[in-house]
Order: C-alpha cells, then structure tokens, then sequence
C-alpha cells in the first residue's frame, strides 16, 4: 500500500514537472541544442572533407567573433601620458594653507616646506611663566598689550548715611565689617549684638554707645583703637562680651559686673593698664583673655566662675600662693578653673606649689 501511495505521488510530480513552462523552455532549449549539435558536425565534416587548414579556421574564428573597435592609441599619446606620470611623480610637495578653525595649526608639512616658510611666518609661542627673558618677549614683534588702569575706588561719604544702608542689619544684630570706618555709627536702639571687625576706628567715646540698653556683644577686633572712654560701657545693662583684640589698647576700660567674656588680647595693656579688684564683681564672668600684652602680674582676685583665664606671653614673674586658693579653707576647691595658661611668661611654677592645690589642673607654663 505504501509502494502504491510512493508511485502515484510521483506520477503527479512528474505529470506537474512536464506541465510547468520552466520545462518545457528548457525542452526546447535542449532539442534546439541537439539540432545545431547536428549541423555543427556536418560542417566539420565538410570542412575535414574540403581541406580546411589552421590559417582558414582562425579567420573564421575571426569573423565569427563580434567585433568591438577599439581605438588604439597613437605613439604620441602615449609619449604625452608618460610625460605626465614622470612629472607627477617628481613634483614635490609644497606646503598649503589649512582653514583656520580646522584644529590644525594652519600649515601643511612636506618635502619642501622648509623652502615655503618664509611665505607662511608661525607664530611665535607663547612663553611659559618663568621661562624667556623680557628681552625675548620683546623682540617677538607683537606689540605689548597695555594693562587696563586700575579704577580709582570711589570715595563714599559715609557720614548722615543711614546706618542700615552702610551696614547690615539682621534682627538685631548689626554687621560693620570691613567698611573702612573711622568710628562707631549711630546703631539702632534694639541693637544686641555689633560687630564691627577690621576697620579704621581709632576711639571710643561715651556717646557711641549711649542708652543701648539691649546690647549684649560689642566685637571690635583688628582695628586701630588707641583709647577708650574709661565710662564707656559702664551704661550698658545687658552687656555680656566685650572683644577688642588686635588693637592698641593700653587701659583696659571699666566694665559692667554682667560680663561673661573679655578679650583684649594682642595691645599694649600693661602694668598699671588694669583697675585694681577689676574682675572682683563679675560673678558670672567665664573667660578672660588677655594675651600677648604686657601685663607683669596675675588681677586678682577673679571671680569663682571663671573657666578660662590666658596671660601667655606678657611679662609676669612671681605667683602667690593665695592666687587662685584660699589658705584660710583648704577645704575650699575651685572646680570651674580648668584652663590656665602662663607659658610663655618669665616664671618659675615650681616655687609657688601650694598655689594649685585647689585646682582641678595646673596652670601650663614653665617649672623651671
């Protein structure tokens, strides 16, 4: 059954072969073929017969063949294109311009570009910072350019200004830094807090401050103060820290007792530049700096509150024993004095030791 479905599959295959026109083209084209295979070798056998030679068969080669004329060309052209490939290759290579903007630097590099140099001048380089004399600098022939001039700074009269204009004014702080100011402005009456760092005001008068009654930090650092009013912040009620480093102070003015912080460090505060018991009532007096004068003892007394107290670098010699300690209670300890430092000043820690024996800490400076 199977060989029978095989076979009458195959008769259909063959019976769609015949019936496609593909085959019946390539039927015709076969039987054609036979039919000049035919023709072709009676006339070989004609020519075999009459005596064809080699020659005569070329020349009927020769004239089966299609015919393509061709020109061929002449000597002299031939002379012209020799000439032309002999000076193509000798011609050398000259330099050419290169579009500006192209990233290159404007010049083409050949064989012969050295000869091209003086038609395309390079620019000289720049020189490098620390390298080149001005003399070579000079003689690059570019014109030097000329330093645009400094605009003079405008001179601005200060003086009826509106302090809040000149300044800056944030609640009740007032910011003054760095104005150039040769004194105090007139400040707001709900000023807590002013700073006025890095100027030129050279006094304090009684009257910069006067019935400020709610100002609690005065920062008058880095500026050229040679004296101060000695009553010129006794009226302040709130005042807490007073900073007046880097100046050229030499009296350390009185102070009210609310102050919590003094900084008068780096002036000219000498011996007699403090009031006698000056810290006595400042019962909540924390830090005292005064560094880097020449002061030539320790003010006492000071106040149980103090945590802080830096005299390096002035000019003290001796110590008491009864300086920071009560030889009356030795049950007496001050606890809140940490933070001594008299390094840098002229004295011998050693001698004094029963001066720290109330102290949490002894004093940094020298015990030789």
């Amino acid at each position: 059954m199977r060989m029978f479905v095989q076979l009458v599959f195959g008769l259909f295959v063959l019976k769609a072969a015949v019936a496609s026109p593909r085959f019946s083209r390539q039927l015709d084209l076969d039987t054609y073929n036979s039919a000049n295979y035919d023709v072709e070798n009676e006339e070989n056998e004609y020519d075999y017969d009459d005596g064809l030679t080699t020659d005569d068969s070329q020349a009927e080669i020769e004239t089966l063949a299609p015919h393509y004329n061709y020109p061929e060309p002449g000597e002299e052209e031939l002379e012209e294109e020799e000439e032309q490939e002999e000076g193509e290759e000798e011609q050398p290579l000259k330099a050419q311009l290169v579009p500006q903007g192209s990233g290159g630097s404007g010049l083409l590099m050949g064989p012969d570009t050295q000869k091209e140099e003086e038609l395309f001048p390079t620019t000289p380089e720049t020189p490098q910072e620390g390298a080149g004399s001005q003399e070579e600098i000079e003689s690059s022939g570019f014109p030097e350019p000329e330093q645009p001039e400094k605009p003079d700074e405008p001179e601005v009269d200060i003086s009826g200004m509106p302090t809040c204009l000149l300044c800056t004014c944030l609640g009740g702080s007032v910011y003054c830094d760095d104005l150039k100011l040769n004194s105090v402005p007139p400040l707001p009456k709900d000023t807590t807090h002013f700073y006025a760092r890095y100027n030129k005001i050279t006094k304090i008068n009684k009257s910069d401050f006067a019935f400020m009654n709610k100002l609690k930090r005065i920062d008058l650092t880095a500026n050229e103060i040679t004296s101060i009013e000695d009553r010129a912040f006794i009226g302040l009620p709130e005042l807490e820290e007073l900073v007046m480093r880097e100046n050229y102070i030499s009296q350390l003015p009185s102070l009210p007792e609310t102050m919590t912080l003094i900084d008068a460090s780096h002036n000219n505060i000498g011996s007699k530049g403090i009031h006698k018991e000056a810290f006595k009532d400042m019962t909540g007096l924390l830090y005292l700096y005064l560094t880097d004068n020449n002061i030539d003892y320790i003010p006492v007394p000071l106040p149980d509150s103090l945590r802080s107290l830096h005299l390096q670098r002035n000019n003290i010699q001796m110590m008491h024993e009864d300086t920071f300690c009560n030889l009356n209670d030795f049950n007496y300890i001050r606890n809140a004095l940490e933070d001594i430092r008299l390094d840098g000043n002229p004295i011998n820690l050693s001698r004094t030791p029963q001066a720290y024996v109330c102290l949490p800490r002894i004093p940094i400076g020298d015990l030789i």
